[in-house]
């Protein structure tokens, strides 16, 4: 008597197409083989169980008893396996994409392109400053700009983003524009929340800020980019933000700080497919948004 040891499950696979095709011919070309592997594949499933299943004739397969009672189990089955291979599909091709708020934009509009439909993954931008645990599965890849030390992770240099100081029109027709990006004194700022004191634009600004007020302090950039908009007062932001903003003066062609920012994701994840190809469009898109990063071909 068979018992599910005795079974190739891939022997009921070719099962299911010749029952779905009633022909050897029909299920191998859904299968692209030989119409002789295919009856070769019944056959040994037929021993394994101990029984017939199909009856081969010229106006191609019946079925026997067993097989009428077998077939609703198979077709079960098939959908089964379809199911699991949709999520196992559908998870692999979800990649999260960890970013600092600055850097949505610039991914929205990459992903709002028609080259973008295209992609073999679907990706899950996640934006703020908080850094999601990596290792807790929190992300699958993250952009950051603070040093990293841990063995289990892989980071590699993706850009140099370049920060400037700027105001609205409103603020400068409030407040004269500073005589130079140093002196800040007498001016309203909106600064750094203090989880990023240690940023190369909060060190900045805190060096050159003397005698100015700090009107407000945020730990996301698009909130800082929000302040500076309303008129409240100067702020020192990314350039892939403040010089796509019409209603925002760039007070200096200069770029006040710099930072660097690599790409980190988990070792084991390093060969995926999935994740091979988000790591490639994540630096496409870093590439063709260079100059824009970087702040030094842009200025107003």
């Amino acid at each position: 008597m068979a018992s599910a040891d005795d079974i190739d499950w891939d022997d009921l696979r070719y099962f299911l197409q010749a029952l779905e095709a009633k022909s050897l011919a029909g299920a191998a070309r859904r299968l692209g083989v030989e119409h002789s592997t295919v009856g070769r594949r019944l056959s040994a499933l037929e021993r394994s169980l101990g029984a017939s299943l199909v009856l081969r004739g010229p106006h191609g397969l019946q079925l026997t008893a067993l097989g009428e009672k077998l077939a609703p189990l198979v077709h079960d089955m098939g959908r089964a396996v379809a199911a699991v291979d949709g999520l196992v599909n559908a998870q692999k091709a979800s990649i999260r994409l960890a970013v600092p708020s600055g850097f949505t934009r610039i991914f929205a509009a990459a992903l709002s392109r028609p080259n973008a439909k295209g992609l073999k993954f679907s990706l899950d931008i996640l934006s703020g400053a908080r850094p999601r645990d990596l290792k807790k599965g929190e992300a699958d890849l993250a952009i950051r700009g603070a040093p990293l030390a841990d063995q289990d992770l892989i980071a590699s240099k993706l850009c140099e983003a370049g920060f400037s100081l700027y105001a609205s029109a409103a603020y400068l027709k409030r407040q004269p524009a500073p005589p130079g990006p140093k002196d800040l004194r007498g001016h309203d700022v909106i600064g750094y929340h203090a989880s990023l004191s240690a940023a190369p634009p909060s060190r900045w600004l805190e060096k050159h800020a003397a005698g100015a007020s700090i009107v407000l302090r945020s730990r996301e950039m698009t909130d800082m980019l929000s302040a500076a908009l309303s008129g409240i007062g100067v702020a020192v932001l990314p350039c892939m933000l403040g010089d796509q903003e019409a209603a925002l003066k760039r007070l200096t062609p200069r770029v006040l700080a710099t930072q660097i920012f690599s790409l980190v994701y988990r070792r084991e994840l390093r060969n995926a497919d999935s994740v091979r190809a988000a790591i490639g469009f994540v630096r496409t898109v870093i590439r063709q948004n260079a100059a824009l990063i970087s702040g030094v071909r842009t200025s107003r």
